[in-house]
Formats: C-alpha cells, sequence, structure tokens
C-alpha cells in the first residue's frame, strides 16, 4: 500500500507544477529568452534564491519543462492513432496530422522541444539509455512513428532499396539507427523510414517556423500532398 505524501511533499509538488507552469506561460507569451529564473521568481513573488530548491539550474527547469511537453504531446498522439480503425497507414496518417495540428496550436512549445537539442539519441541501444525522465518521453515518441512503420513493414510490407544501391556513406549511420531500433526493419527499410520522416517532420517544421508564408497563406494542401507522397512510398510493394 502507498505511503501518502506529506504534507511538505504535497505543498513541494504544489511549487515544482506552478513553477513549470509559470515558465511555460512566459515560453508561450514572451518568447524561450524570457524564461528565466529571475522572470518566474518575480510572478510567483519570490526570491530567485528560492527557486534553486527547487531546481538547480536554468538548464534544469527547461529540461523538465520539456519533458511535460514531450509527455503531453505523446499522449495526444496516442489518442490520435488509437481514435481510427483501419490499417497502420491509415493509423500513421492520424498520427501525423496529429503531431501538425499540436506544432501550429503549440509553436513555442515545439521550437523549444524540437529546435534544440533536449531529445535523446535515437540511435543508442536500450542498453546505453540513461533513463532520464525526457530522454524516456523522447524514446516514447519516436516509437510512436516507429512502431507504425514496422507494422506496416509486417503487414504489407513496401519496396525497400537494396543497401548495396545507397550512398554508402548512409550505410553505417543507417546500421547504428537500425541497431538502435532494436533490428526490427531490415536496412533498406531503416532508410524508408528515415526518408519518410525527413518528409513529414520537415514539412511541419517549415510551417511552424512560418517559413513557407513568403509562398502560401493556406499551408495544409502542401501538408496533405507530403502525406500523398509518403503513402505512395509505404503502398508501394
Amino acid at each position: 500500500m502507498a505511503v501518502p505524501a506529506s504534507r511538505r511533499e504535497r505543498q513541494r509538488e504544489a511549487t515544482l507544477r506552478e513553477i513549470k507552469q509559470v515558465a511555460r506561460r512566459l515560453l508561450v507569451t514572451k518568447g524561450a529568452g524570457a524564461v528565466s529564473l529571475r522572470a518566474i521568481a518575480r510572478e510567483m513573488g519570490m526570491t530567485a534564491p528560492g527557486l534553486y530548491r527547487y531546481f538547480a539550474s536554468h538548464e534544469e527547469l527547461l529540461h523538465a519543462l520539456c519533458q511535460d511537453i514531450t509527455a503531453e504531446l505523446c499522449d495526444r498522439l496516442e489518442a490520435a492513432r488509437d481514435a481510427v480503425e483501419g490499417d497502420a497507414v491509415t493509423r500513421l496518417f492520424a498520427t501525423a496530422r496529429a503531431l501538425r495540428a499540436w506544432a501550429l496550436e503549440h509553436r513555442a512549445e515545439f521550437g523549444l522541444t524540437f529546435g534544440g537539442t533536449t531529445l535523446p539519441d535515437l540511435r543508442l541501444p536500450p542498453e546505453c539509455r540513461t533513463g532520464d525522465p525526457l530522454h524516456e518521453q523522447g524514446y516514447r515518441f519516436g516509437r510512436i512513428f516507429f512502431d507504425l512503420f514496422v507494422e506496416v513493414w509486417r503487414t504489407r510490407g513496401f519496396a525497400a532499396p537494396d543497401p548495396a544501391d545507397l550512398d554508402p556513406r548512409l550505410v553505417p549511420q543507417l546500421q547504428t539507427l537500425q541497431l538502435g531500433m532494436g533490428g526490427r526493419l531490415p536496412l533498406g527499410a531503416c532508410y524508408v523510414f528515415l526518408e519518410c520522416w525527413v518528409m513529414l517532420y520537415g514539412i511541419v517544421s517549415l510551417e511552424v517556423y512560418g517559413k513557407l508564408d513568403f509562398a502560401l497563406t493556406d499551408t495544409a494542401p502542401m501538408f496533405e500532398s507530403y502525406l500523398r507522397r509518403i503513402a505512395d512510398r509505404l503502398l508501394t510493394s
């Protein structure tokens, strides 16, 4: 039977939540540069040194904030994936659309979490991972998409290049990725996975950062055209 948290522990947890809530509000309303311990302390009516009892550094605070944001995103992606019936490709596209929707609704959070180096190296095999909570959420994020690709491969297959036909500079890098992903896809299929991910993540990032605004006022059709390109890639056997 779990021991109930003490009053002191409950108060500490409540303060931790409030610190992260204030940090996220500053991130969204004023940008990443405004998220400082001093600014958070001022918002909360605390002293900056007092915050160090909860977070040892600015970097530790951002790390915890990214962990919460990534967990929130993963919850949304998993809900979108599980809300639709159909094959793995159908669920993959539902998940992809959910990623885009979340990213466009949370541009500042996307920039903080995906624009830096906070997500883990997915090439690392499980035994080399640190157990860091943020990294575990990062692996969870990667698995959401990778598991669907594996399901597509196992249930219907798709055309994958012979490793001998790939640029030789790519092969050892793909082998490392293949190992980190548990060896569940052959090398050529790993290449297709990465190729599709570049298309998906690339178009979402361009939309989030407004890099298509010079040409498009409505980027949704372009996003859907990239999904069709991914579909063509995965539905060709």
